[in-house]
């Protein structure tokens, strides 16, 4: 074996390099990046299949670059062992990495002919190859280096191997070789292969199943058994006349071959691999929207797109069945899912103190990459949309009116037009009216909120200040809508390039009619506004985490920023006070009588000017939500409500108000989750008689 060696090494570095001492040089400087290699492949920590559940641990997604399930030796089927060592290296149990008898007839044939080292392989060396194409590759040149047909690809491979074979057992060696090898249709490892083929786990596997992966992995591409099942059964009955080899470790009786040989391929109807990503998921169209803002808020929190690809983690998030179905099918009830033009949004968020838990994200339109079926892959329920909320801003106002010193008993002048004498319409007054129907007169606080005039949210904004309004929407929770974004709502640039942002540009240029909500805004963070005032005033940033988990079940802590004091408690309880008679009194007034509301809530609905946007923010102490209804088409116009059961539509002058679409899509939501839970009463005390 020692001559063996020697020769191989002769002949190597007569075909690699012109001088000794090259050669010297070189493997001595590769000495050490082999050794941490040959460490690194012993621990096996190879690309893994993450996995994101919802709040009870069901799966609704998964995202990796290679499927693959990572198996140990003992959950590994003994006929799958016999059939891979069969068929690729029918001495592994016996050879110390290099197989130098294959490897010397190799390597003669190519000096003689002037070739390249071809064959000869042992798994350990194929382990070695696959390893470093699929795992330590970082890009396709690093692979196709490390595939390379070339004497020194061999040499590298080989002197890796033998040292693998010094400190991993051939247990270990094999059973990482069968968890890294591809076996075709972007499938790696028997793990994943098993249930991609079989729907079934690698211990459970046949002698018949274990042939077919074994025979895959010569060549994944053309033995294909989905689109190329005769060349693939006549390779896996091969294998399995391989497996009845008396020289074997590993063998079959002759019996047992002829049994398997008559099998049928039996793949399943459909291939098991999991969809990769947020699209096609178990339930895409109704989780697709909470699994990508889960994506994006792990990328914030350190956890990025190519982490969560390998890094084989188990996510646990926030998600709850029951409330993300209800409100789904009431946005889909409202606006049905291929409704042209016309996006119903809606988020729920769980109040709390130390946590403001996001319970569903979704919309009447289904997440996936098709829009004549209704769908979208664009995040529109947690990322800033280009539409505004309307009067669910004049919230804002009231509450910075309430942190000076008002109270909601306090009068509100509401005059049937006014004109400011601080903010301008270009070079022109700013004058504003009231919306059809809303009366003038003065009225208290409370009752403004809930019937919503213009003129005297207007004229309370120039008494409590702009400033103080904006500050006010952001301190309560639109945080990215008031800071992260420009006028437009697009994301603003690390070099502000297209800044200023939003709260920046409306006190700037004194923007009078940001009380009324003409700002983009994201539905998901109007929710968590509501859930702010519910907590008593605590703001947390809206989570859909519960806890991670990385692949050896260690869990994994998460950057999330911590929880504020964003108003007292006891501005907290007037303005939810103050919030208290909209589905009473007020503009949902009639939607909540339709859904037999009895709850105390908040409530504010809104409308937009031209009617492009309307929307409703609402909650209970057990939950908060908004929900926004828009123009989502190529050439926005007015939304007009069909009445009745009819759907919305678009039109010219919208006639859409939030107390309609909006409302009675949370109502008919929130019916449904709070079933079962207990009437609370709101926090605060009401305020006595005026």
């Amino acid at each position: 074996m020692f001559g063996l060696c020697v020769l191989a090494g002769v002949l190597v570095a007569t075909l690699m390099m012109p001088m000794a001492t090259g050669a010297g040089a070189v493997v001595n400087q590769a000495t050490d990046a082999m050794s941490s290699m040959s460490s690194s492949l012993a621990k096996r920590d190879m690309p893994q299949v993450s996995v994101v559940t919802d709040k009870d641990g069901e799966p609704i997604a998964h995202f990796f670059k290679d499927y693959r399930v990572e198996t140990k030796p003992e959950q590994i089927s003994g006929y799958m062992k016999a059939a891979i060592t069969a068929v690729e290296d029918k001495r592994f149990w016996n050879h110390d990495g290099v197989d130098w008898q294959g490897t010397m007839r190799a390597l003669a044939k190519n000096v003689s002919t002037g070739g390249t080292a071809q064959g000869a392989s042992t798994i350990t060396q194929q382990y070695v190859k696959n390893y470093l194409v699929h795992v330590v590759a970082q890009n396709e040149v690093d692979a196709e280096k490390a595939k390379e047909t070339t004497v020194a690809r061999k040499l590298r491979e080989a002197k890796i191997a033998v040292e693998l074979e010094r400190t991993m057992s051939k247990e270990e060696i094999l059973t990482g070789y069968l968890n890294v090898v591809p076996v075709g249709n972007q499938t790696f490892g028997v793990g994943a292969g098993a249930q991609t083929y079989f729907g079934t786990t690698p211990d459970k596997l046949t002698v018949a199943q274990s042939a077919l992966l074994a025979a895959v992995v010569n060549q994944p591409g053309s033995l294909n058994p989905r689109s190329n099942p005769d060349e693939a059964l006549e390779r896996r009955n091969l294998v399995i006349d391989l497996m009845t080899d008396p020289h074997n470790s590993l063998r079959i009786s002759e019996e047992d071959a002829q049994l398997a040989k008559n099998e049928p391929l039996g793949l399943t109807p459909q291939l098991g691999r999991p969809p990769n990503g947020c699209v096609g998921i178990g339930d895409g169209t109704t989780d697709g929207f909470f699994c990508e803002y889960v994506r994006s808020y792990l990328e914030r929190s350190g956890i990025d797109d190519d982490k969560l690809e390998t890094g084989g983690y188990t996510v646990r998030t926030t998600l709850d069945r029951k409330s993300s179905d209800a409100a789904k099918e009431a946005a889909k009830k409202q606006v049905p899912t291929q409704t042209d033009g016309i996006a119903n949004a809606m988020s729920v968020v769980e109040p709390g103190t130390d946590k403001h838990k996001v319970r569903a994200l979704v919309a009447n339109r289904d997440f996936g990459n098709d829009p004549n079926a209704g769908q979208t892959a664009y995040d529109i329920v947690s990322r800033v949309q280009p539409f505004g909320a309307g009067s669910i801003y004049k919230v804002f106002t009231a509450a910075a009116a309430l942190e000076q010193g008002m109270t909601i008993n306090d009068n509100v002048p509401v005059p049937a037009n006014y004109t400011s004498s601080v903010y301008k319409n270009g070079t022109n007054p700013y004058t504003v009216g009231n919306a059809e129907g809303v009366q003038p007169g003065d009225r208290t606080l409370q009752m403004a909120l809930a019937t919503s005039p213009n003129t005297g949210f207007v004229a309370l904004q120039e008494k409590v200040g702009l400033n103080a309004a904006v500050d006010m929407a952001s301190k309560l929770g639109l945080r990215q809508g008031m800071n992260g974004v420009n006028s437009s709502g697009s994301t603003l640039k690390d070099d502000g390039s297209n800044g200023p942002s939003q709260a920046e540009a409306v006190k700037k240029n004194k923007r009078g009619a940001f009380t009324l909500g003409y700002t983009p805004t994201s539905v998901l963070e109007l929710s968590n506004v509501a859930a702010t005032i519910m907590s008593g005033g605590t703001y947390c940033p809206p989570t859909p985490l519960e806890e991670i988990r990385d692949r050896n079940g260690n869990e994994v802590p998460i950057k999330e920023a911590p929880c504020e004091q964003a108003i007292s408690p006891e501005i907290a309880g007037q303005l939810a006070q103050g919030m208290s008679k909209d589905d009473t009194e007020g503009t949902s007034k009639v939607a909540a009588s339709a859904a037999q509301w009895t709850r105390p809530m908040i409530g504010k609905t809104g409308t937009t000017q031209e009617s492009k946007s309307a929307g409703f923010l609402a909650a209970t102490p057990q939950m908060a939500g908004a929900v926004l209804t828009y123009a989502d088409g190529s050439r926005p116009r007015g939304i007009c409500d069909g009445g009745g059961d009819a759907p919305p539509y678009l039109c010219g002058d919208g006639n859409i108000f939030g107390g309609k679409v909006p409302a009675r899509t949370w109502f008919d939501a929130m019916t449904k989750i709070h079933e079962g839970l207990p009437a609370a009463p709101l926090p605060g005390s009401p305020p006595p008689a005026p």
